[in-house]
């Protein structure tokens, strides 16, 4: 049976107006993570366009990102947790807001952009771009893909960082309603690249569309080191009981030992990264990663033709609504309505993906058009960000606790991520040798997986202090 848990904590104003402050100026940071990380994705048809690459070219920087990404949040989680999330972050933002500039410097190696010929997926390059400082277009390529690399050992310490001190300011019984606020951001920041890097483009070249963003982020560092805090403690607030698992060493700084032992000898911990894993093969398969690509091969997406664009824009804002949304009903059904268990919710979710998916293949089968595949996105982003925020935003507090916080993040999002890693080389060769029309099906027997993982821990819940 699952255990009761203690009740929701009532917060002075002082605490609760320190509190958004922090919040506030930590997500916007983390959502200008997701923007110098998803700024290529809504570039990527351009970029292919300028340098004259193929699906299979794609592929390669959604999969190195990833690779990278997904193994630095594993690594990276103890160091986290041991210098803290503040920290981490900042150290993070730098990194990214260098790789951002670099990448956006590859431009001044372009002379002449390629030339093709064609529609769809019969397109061809007639006459490749013409290249300065002796670089090949593999060079190229190369050089440009390490540095985006790069750019994923830096991104993962957002998701480490932002976990790492939200267990500190939230009572387990607020994680639910956080992990809906974490959706947000994650929403807001692929809104800000799928949507705010165009518009830099209307008036700015290409490279902008990772300048400026690299520039925000240097901006939000500024505000971050300047106002928020790791902790309560640390802002003058005294201490606060988070309602959390058992940590039988007080406030002492965890040690590796500690940290490694609770987040990896645990059964549930790894069940949870691996359907975390099951997440990551439909979230960068589709919703996250190749859709804008398909709008553009598969339905002809067109910015100067508003009848061929509009379906891309319905998806673009829909996917961000619809994320935002998932996340607050997962998050508030899985505190309201499961008690705080978190597992029903995500089984839900990972159904509703299957479904989902399945739709989406019949309705480009039936050739229903464009639109009827942004509402199958949009439907697809509230399950996926409903179940993802669940999973990063509070089952990585809650069975864990605040010191290991940062390692159970990194373990659950890793494994998503070293998902996606497969997904990028994956989508590139099934597109370029069975077309789109086989890119819906692959994710289905994920998503099922994951909802089987999910229902073996229908009722686990995570050992509680016994009061508050």
């Amino acid at each position: 049976m699952p255990d009761t848990l203690v009740d929701q904590p009532l917060h002075t104003p002082e605490f609760r107006r320190r509190r958004t402050l922090n919040w506030l100026l930590l997500g916007l940071l983390y959502a200008f993570f997701y923007m110098t990380r998803y700024n290529y994705t809504a570039l990527a048809p351009l970029l292919a366009d300028i340098l004259g690459w193929k699906n299979t070219d794609l592929g390669i920087f959604e999969t190195l990102m990833p690779l990278v990404y997904g193994l630095s949040v594993v690594l990276n989680g103890p160091f986290a947790d041991r210098i803290g999330g503040k920290k981490a972050f900042l150290f993070g933002a730098v990194g990214v807001a260098i790789m951002n500039v670099l990448f956006g410097l590859s431009s001044l190696a372009v002379v002449s952009p390629a030339i093709w010929e064609g529609t769809g997926m019969s397109r061809h390059v007639v006459v490749p771009p013409t290249l300065g400082y002796n670089l090949s277009g593999g060079m190229l390529l190369t050089l440009m893909a390490i540095v985006w690399g790069i750019n994923g050992y830096f991104q993962s310490f957002g998701a480490l960082s932002i976990v790492k001190v939200n267990a500190q300011w939230f009572h387990v019984r607020e994680r639910g309603t956080f992990s809906g606020v974490f959706g947000v951001l994650i929403r807001f920041g692929l809104l800000l690249a799928f949507q705010g890097v165009p518009l830099i483009l209307l008036i700015l070249p290409w490279q902008y569309g990772f300048w400026l963003p690299g520039a925000f982020v240097v901006v939000l560092l500024l505000l971050n080191y300047k106002w928020m805090e790791n902790s309560p403690a640390a802002a003058g607030l005294g201490e606060f009981d988070t309602g959390d698992v058992v940590e039988t060493d007080g406030d002492k700084p965890a040690s590796l030992n500690f940290v490694l032992k609770k987040v990896f000898a645990s059964r549930v911990t790894w069940m949870i990264a691996v359907a975390s894993m099951m997440i990551g093969f439909v979230r960068r398969s589709v919703v996250d990663a190749w859709w804008p690509k398909y709008f553009v091969d598969f339905h002809g997406a067109d910015k100067s033709a508003f009848a061929t664009y509009a379906p891309y824009l319905i998806a673009t804002w829909g996917i961000a609504l619809a994320g935002i949304l998932g996340g607050f009903v997962f998050g508030s059904t899985s505190d309201k309505s499961f008690a705080g268990r978190r597992a029903p919710v995500i089984a839900f979710g990972f159904i509703g993906m299957a479904v989902i998916l399945a739709l989406f293949g019949v309705s480009d089968a039936m050739n229903l058009g464009p639109i009827a595949a942004a509402f199958c996105l949009v439907l697809l982003s509230f399950c996926v960000n409903g179940a993802h925020g669940m999973i990063g935003g509070a089952a990585s507090m809650d069975f864990v606790g605040k010191k290991a916080a940062a390692t159970a993040a990194g373990m659950f999002d890793g494994m998503q991520y070293l998902a996606g890693a497969f997904v990028g080389l994956g989508v590139g060769y099934v597109t370029t040798n069975w077309g789109w029309e086989a890119w819906h099906w692959a994710p289905i027997p994920f998503a099922l997986a994951g909802a089987g993982i999910m229902v073996t821990l229908w009722n686990v819940t995570p050992a509680r202090k016994k009061g508050h």
